[in-house]
């Protein structure tokens, strides 16, 4: 198989929040990425934009992304209901029709797409739907808690608020370390960057535990396994999914993760809950099965200065008594230290 030269397509929908996808490739595989199209920000800094992505270019064209030897052409934003823009329809032809593959994280599934389907048979490429969890396991039944393996959840105060991030960075410090730690991706961007997971909303309720189990029993040899949280246990919009994975790996530990800025949990009019009643809540909760403690609050400081993320980190400390570290202006070391004492 040819090394991946990916394109990731975010035209229009290039922000922090928005492009996560394109934002989890650009920060894990960097060596893989030639560029990104986004005809607003042709020529513009993606360091500068989003913080991340040093000397990878931003181009408008799917000519250009050809002339920079292309093969995979990947839809970089998390839309809410993923569903593909219409007017992305004509990139992803060009990009058939040039010669790539198409990789989507879209509910909409390209290969069910009669139109895309047909070009990828014609020009001999791959249509990858990431969110295809596949045939379903057998319900859940609390297995996961009688693994070798320790396992992490990272858990939010909100959706979009850096719980992959946080796992991958702790699973790339902890191997810097020569520890035996997987990653189980839960979501479209960290399965891209890890190549296997379990597309949790793309799941039927039902079985979503038993994908999560299984997930953590494949891995259950590591003697640690980092479990990438989704939505918030909290927002009415995404809390299933959370509780799914509660209690489809039975977290030894979690690790809360919050964005200070933020009032009201998206998608709602709700505030976001205080941290030592999300604390109190996640232990309630796993308290009957298999009790877990929230070691630490992973603290995504994106978008404010470094006074106001110095001061954000002090007050969760106090008020929480507990670790609180950004890992991206920080480092994962201090979380890693804390898992390996579990």
């Amino acid at each position: 198989m040819n090394p991946r030269r990916i394109c990731i397509l975010t035209d229009g929908h290039l922000d922090t929040f928005t492009a996560k996808t394109a934002l989890g490739l650009l920060r894990y595989c960097p060596d893989e990425v030639v560029a990104v199209l986004d005809r607003q920000h042709v020529g513009e800094s993606l360091v500068d934009l989003v913080g991340t992505g040093k000397d990878i270019p931003i181009i408008g064209s799917i000519d250009a992304a050809k002339q920079l030897s292309a093969n995979q052409l990947l839809m970089g934003v998390a839309l809410p209901g993923g569903q593909l823009p219409t007017a992305w329809r004509e990139f992803l032809e060009e990009g058939l029709q040039s010669g790539m593959d198409i990789v989507s994280g879209m509910h909409a599934r390209l290969n069910h797409d009669e139109r895309f389907a047909q070009l990828a048979k014609e020009n001999g490429r791959t249509l990858y739907d990431v969110r295809n969890p596949g045939p379903p396991p057998p319900v859940g039944s609390g297995k996961a808690a009688f693994t070798k393996a320790k396992r992490i959840l990272t858990v939010g105060s909100d959706c979009n608020v850096g719980k992959r991030v946080t796992a991958l960075e702790i699973t790339r410090e902890l191997k810097s370390r020569d520890v035996n730690v997987e990653f189980l991706a839960t979501g479209q961007t960290g399965i891209m960057i890890s190549g296997s997971g379990v597309p949790a909303d793309a799941v039927i309720s039902d079985f979503l535990t038993g994908y999560i189990e299984r997930g953590v029993l494949e891995r259950g040899d590591a003697d640690y396994v980092l479990v990438e949280g989704q939505g918030s246990i909290l927002n009415p919009a995404f809390s299933p999914v959370t509780l799914g994975l509660i209690h489809g790996a039975m977290p030894d530990a979690m690790i809360i993760c919050h964005h200070p800025p933020r009032k009201n949990m998206r998608a709602t009019e709700y505030p976001v809950a205080g941290l030592r009643e999300l604390i109190d809540l996640h232990e309630a909760i796993t308290k009957p099965l298999y009790p877990s403690k929230v070691i630490a609050v992973a603290l995504n400081c994106f978008g404010m200065d470094p006074q106001a993320a110095d001061d954000a980190v002090r007050a969760t400390q106090e008020l929480t008594g507990l670790p609180a570290i950004d890992p991206i202006r920080m480092g994962a070391s201090g979380f890693a230290d804390l898992i390996l004492a579990l």
